[in-house]
């Protein structure tokens, strides 16, 4: 495969391209049937063998015009015949080279590694490389020993080569750098607290969830066996050596059937943690096929199911309705137990995990612990997760301290970070 494909390949990459080694070598295969010189015919072509959606294919475009695309320098003033250079890099910039300058530009990118930058705060270290490496010190030197004409005339030239390998750089940062920095991006939204994320930055954090929930639904969707080493299973040890005489010369251990867990989920949506509760709404749902059920609940004050509209219509326009139905008033943690014992308590059985999302506060009411005592006899375990740290449990009108001890997992979790490592870890042992 040559150069200038295994680069553009990386460069799509970047763009968010999804490219497979066998479709980079049908690629490779495309490009000696069509070759480079008409850039319209390879372009169609590559498209065809790397895009697999519209949206891919428009990114496609978008990377290949760009990584074919050169600003070159500004123009020279008119060759001075009589000014005379001892350095190939004074020559071209007193004779108005722009070809020999952009070519020599190129080799010291290649040669500098230029592919290689990651955050746009490299750009400067980038461009001082290429420079060093097309002779900036001997023209320096030039420009210090040249007459004043000349010296002036190398001057302006050294000033616009420098803008010129700056944008050199720049355009290698917008082509293999985008897919680096959308990671570093995500990695940061990821570690943001919910409530903190801005509204512009929404739509990406719904990708993040999305994401982040198949990964663990092809891990955990399915009815999985997990080794108890140590535990040795007689029976099965005995059956397995008949050809032995029953000598156990290969011991068979027990196993643990992991079944898919059952989720009850009780989401506090009143004003201080709606952010968190829709995050975690949408996280759920999106793992449906690591799931054997969930049944969802809101509350501010009184107790809402709103299963059937998050499993009615689509994720983005049903949690919105969930808000507007049971969001943003004053929470009663006491209140939305009581109708939970009084309507729901048969769904909860020895295979049912419950998580609580809420911060505790329940506004000097009622906490009504003995109910969530009774849910925890009745379920497998209660999981409940507070958006607040754990210094701030039991100040003000927090119940947490008098919640927590009914739950196996009480936990801090406020970025989506947290959350992942929650629910994968109900998933790893089936809830």
């Amino acid at each position: 495969m040559q150069g200038p494909l295994l680069d553009l390949l990386r460069a799509a990459r970047s763009a968010g391209l999804r490219i497979s080694p066998a479709e980079s070598i049908d690629a490779a295969r495309a490009v000696e049937q069509v070759g480079y010189a008409d850039r319209t015919t390879l372009r169609d072509t590559l498209s065809l063998v790397l895009a697999k959606t519209v949206e891919e294919k428009r990114a496609f475009a978008d990377c290949f015009d760009l990584f074919f695309s050169r600003t070159g320098f500004a123009p020279e003033p008119p060759p001075d015949a009589a000014a005379k250079a001892d350095s190939p890099l004074a020559q071209m910039l007193l004779s108005g080279d722009r070809s020999g300058l952009a070519a020599a530009a190129e080799q010291a990118a290649v040669e500098a590694g230029v592919g290689n930058i990651t955050i746009f705060t490299q750009v400067n270290l980038y461009t001082r490389r290429i420079l060093e490496r097309m002779g900036l010190a001997a023209l320096d030197r030039e420009i210090a020993a040249a007459p004043p004409a000349t010296a002036e005339r190398l001057r302006e030239g050294r000033e616009r080569l420098r803008e010129g390998v700056r944008e050199l750089v720049q355009q290698n940062l917008a082509l293999y750098a985008r897919g680096q920095a959308e990671e570093y991006r995500n990695r940061t939204l990821a570690r943001t607290r919910l409530a903190a994320i801005d509204r512009r930055d929404h739509d990406r954090m719904r990708r993040l969830v999305r994401a982040m929930a198949r990964r663990l639904a092809a891990q955990y969707g399915r009815r999985r066996k997990r080794r108890r080493r140590g535990l040795l299973d007689a029976r099965r040890t005995i059956r397995r050596n008949m050809g032995w005489d029953g000598l156990p010369f290969i011991p068979v251990w027990k196993q643990e059937v992991i079944d898919k867990p059952k989720l009850v989920v009780l989401c506090d949506v009143s004003g201080s943690v709606a952010a968190m509760a829709q995050f975690l709404l949408l996280f759920l749902y999106s793992l449906n096929e690591a799931l054997s059920g969930l049944r969802a609940f809101a509350f501010s004050g009184t107790l809402v199911d709103v299963s059937d509209l998050l499993e009615g219509q689509p994720i983005e326009r049903a949690i919105p309705a969930v808000l507007d139905r049971a969001g943003y008033g004053s929470s009663n943690y006491g209140q939305a137990l009581a109708d939970f014992a009084e309507h729901h308590m048969a769904l909860l059985d020895s295979r049912t995990t419950v998580i609580i999302l809420g911060d505790g506060r329940g506004n000097r009411t009622d906490p009504r612990t003995e109910i969530l005592a009774a849910m925890a006899n009745r379920a497998k375990q209660i999981v409940w997760l507070n958006p607040e740290t754990r210094p701030l449990w039991g100040t003000g009108d927090s119940d947490m301290p008098r919640y927590a001890p009914h739950c196996r997992i009480a936990a801090v979790c406020n970025t989506l970070d947290q959350l992942d490592r929650v629910i994968g870890g109900l998933l790893r042992d089936g809830a």
